[in-house]
């Protein structure tokens, strides 16, 4: 190995770190900032969403005597739910989400063709000088409608419906 002057030897010209209490520390965790996950906002910004019930609450196991004394097969069994694919489809009434319950019927003044986007005559561009809400369908614009705008469809006339 070669010296150099101030008596820190290097290795083939490649600084070598020494161990010890100077040497390169590890704590395996990273700050946000070096990370490669790309947040484009704090993580108490982006909030929290909770689940829709709480998990695991009212099982077995939950508490430190539980888990000493374990689970008899019947309450293992009495848990299992049987898989909805192995019974026979319900026959249901043709209205609605549920088989075999009470749906939403369909209403006939429900159009079936989707609407466009509603765009007012002077496109939002100015302020508007009238009372009433007036708008143009100007058509579908790629398919890139907000979930709002998918929603609205439009209603037949009356003369259209006898056609």
């Amino acid at each position: 190995m070669d010296e150099n002057a101030g008596g820190q030897e290097f290795g083939d010209e490649v600084y070598q770190p020494q161990d010890g209490p100077e040497g390169r520390e590890d704590d395996g965790v990273l700050d946000p900032e070096d990370t490669l996950n790309e947040r484009e906002t704090e993580p108490y910004d982006e909030g929290y969403s909770p689940p829709e019930r709480p998990l695991g609450v009212d099982s077995h196991g939950t508490t430190a005597r539980e888990q000493r004394e374990g689970e008899s097969l019947d309450e293992r069994l009495a848990e299992e739910r049987p898989d909805p694919a192995s019974e026979p489809p319900a026959e249901g009434d043709g209205v609605g989400d549920l088989p075999g319950g009470e749906g939403e019927p369909l209403d006939d003044q429900v159009g079936e063709e989707r609407a466009g986007r509603l765009v007012a005559p002077d496109e939002g561009a100015r302020e508007d000088a009238e009372k009433d809400m007036i708008a143009e369908d100007v058509g579908i614009s790629g398919g890139a409608a907000s979930a709002e705008e998918a929603a609205v469809h439009r209603v037949p006339d009356e003369d259209e419906r006898s056609r």
